[in-house]
């Protein structure tokens, strides 16, 4: 899923920074092995917290809107690693294993 594929996630990005809201917008840039998402697939998250897209799902999605509200306030962007083996896989939302790289940083 690309931004161009799910303009939802750009344009509710728009509408909050329209209303004054910190922003976000977390990107999938790399995958290996199992990923619940494809590259380019994207989240956006508003400064409270809000979210709507998805890059993972589980607890990688949590953890990626946690460091989005870091990145919203202190403004540096982050690149976020996300592996596991198989026997954890499960437990953190990728299904059969993997790796991810999750991209964010704040809309100004």
């Amino acid at each position: 899923m690309t931004s161009a594929q799910n303009p939802d996630v750009l344009q509710q990005a728009g509408q909050w920074r329209r209303q004054g809201q910190g922003v976000a917008i977390a990107t999938v840039v790399t995958t290996w092995g199992s990923a619940p998402r494809p590259v380019g697939s994207q989240l956006a998250i508003a400064e409270d917290g809000a979210f709507v897209g998805s890059v993972s799902g589980g607890c990688i999605e949590g953890a990626v809107v946690q460091e989005a509200v870091d990145t919203i306030r202190d403004g540096k962007p982050r690149m976020l690693d996300f592996g596991v083996t198989d026997d954890q896989a499960w437990e953190v939302g990728l299904a059969c294993g993997g790796k991810i790289q999750v991209y964010v940083e704040r809309l100004d």
